[in-house]
């Protein structure tokens, strides 16, 4: 008799909450699974930028509220968090890792355990591999921030109990997805690159229907 591959969320409608449902890549996570048959629920904090996720179940609430998330989560079978922030140059950030620590805490209060989070090209030990523009300009001078920030959330989600996956994507753009894609961990030689969101929300997607990459940060790249 054969033995079924192990899916813990495979089921025939499964739920699933996505946080930064209002961002680029967000927005396409989302649509990407309506079309593959999953429940799914946003949490936002603004529901008129919301207005045209068709067909997913809208919380309204702050991704760093614990009470919140644990409402979005009841019930779920799993989450991919997309949450993004803006540049800032001067200012620290704190976002990404104050609500991921929130999430964390609240995912284990409801036994959910399987958790997609989308990061970036430059955390962790990806630092340093996206060419000369990205390393030299745009990192030091627009992204310093944010980056000590994605690390901390990288550090909250890795040092979990959770069933997680990092996902990096290199820089972002908004053409047609390919398809086919890049997967890296081990980045010698590999110096700068890019993806479209739809590539990344496929990538996203499919980590919920495997463990090939469990507990593990692949840098996505064309």
């Amino acid at each position: 008799m054969n033995t079924p591959e192990r899916d813990d969320v495979r089921t025939t409608r499964a739920k699933l909450l996505v946080l930064g449902a209002t961002g680029g890549t967000g927005r396409l996570i989302v649509s990407q699974a309506l079309a593959r048959g999953y429940d799914v629920t946003a949490l936002v904090r603004s529901p008129e930028k919301a207005r045209d996720l068709k067909g997913a179940k809208l919380i309204v609430g702050d991704a760093r509220d614990e009470k919140a998330l644990r409402e979005a989560l009841s019930g779920q079978d799993a989450v991919v968090s997309a949450l993004g922030t803006p540049a800032s140059p001067f200012r620290e950030v704190t976002l990404l890792s104050t609500a991921t620590r929130a999430l964390v805490s609240a995912m284990k209060a409801e036994q959910v355990s399987r958790l997609v989070c989308v990061t970036g090209m430059g955390a962790g030990d990806s630092v340093g591999h996206g060419g000369f523009l990205f390393d030299k300009l745009v990192f030091p001078l627009l992204l310093r921030n944010v980056y000590a920030d994605k690390n901390r959330q990288e550090d909250i989600v890795g040092s979990s109990a959770l069933d997680w996956v990092l996902v990096r994507p290199a820089v972002l753009n908004d053409k047609p997805g390919r398809g086919k894609i890049r997967t890296l961990t081990d980045l010698t030689g590999f110096h700068g690159g890019t993806i479209s969101r739809d590539d990344v929300a496929n990538f996203v997607l499919d980590q919920l229907r495997t463990e090939t990459w469990l507990r593990r940060s692949p840098l996505i790249t064309w």
